[in-house]
């Protein structure tokens, strides 16, 4: 170290920038004779952008927002990749038993049955043309029914349920407009044992 210590003088700044144009007061050859040609007062010149702004003053917040967008589009990604997980889950919320609704004669008749509805409302079908057979899943604690209603010209049809493939009842409906129901129950669902 020398012995030799040598103070800084002090600076001032306005904090102004100088107006550009005919309105200016001085010109800045002038402003630069009258702070002297002492290297040690001058300060480096400001290199401003649009707007008198420094030009490398908006780099952090590029930054910073090329950051987000970064993370944004990673928390996306890793979304789609990873998937949601219900394309796992294949089976339905309620359990079902296959139900088979049969009706045979000849000619047609109208047809109401319990169909995969978890709320029991009914399909209908009119007209169908006899012989007619269908199976759905039913809901467990629904009760599957079918009721066949003949036409004005009458006749004579016969409906049927099977659950799980095995018969449970059969009914026939005759004459002019007859009506004829058949029915059968499924149990509810066992309740799911708690963790």
């Amino acid at each position: 170290m020398s012995s030799e210590t040598r103070e800084a003088e002090p600076t001032t700044s306005t904090g102004e920038h100088p107006q550009s144009g005919a309105d200016a007061p001085e010109s800045t050859e002038a402003a630069g004779a009258e702070a002297g040609s002492d290297a040690d007062r001058e300060t480096p010149p400001t290199v401003t952008g649009g707007g008198g702004r420094k030009a490398h003053s908006d780099r952090p917040v590029l930054i910073a927002a090329v950051g987000v967008l970064v993370l944004c589009l990673g928390f996306v990604l890793f979304g789609v990749v990873r998937g949601t997980g219900d394309e796992d889950k294949a089976e339905p919320e309620v359990p079902t038993a296959p139900v088979t609704y049969e009706v045979t004669g000849e000619g047609t008749a109208d047809l109401s049955y319990q169909g995969a509805s978890e709320q029991g409302t009914a399909e209908t079908v009119s007209g169908a043309r006899l012989p007619w057979k269908k199976t759905v899943e039913v809901p467990l604690g629904q009760n599957p029914v079918i009721s066949i209603t003949l036409g004005e010209q009458g006749g004579q049809a016969r409906c049927a349920v099977a659950v799980r493939g095995q018969h449970v009842q059969s009914a026939t409906a005759s004459g002019e407009f007859g009506r004829a129901t058949c029915s059968a129950s499924l149990p509810a669902p066992a309740p799911e044992a708690s963790n």
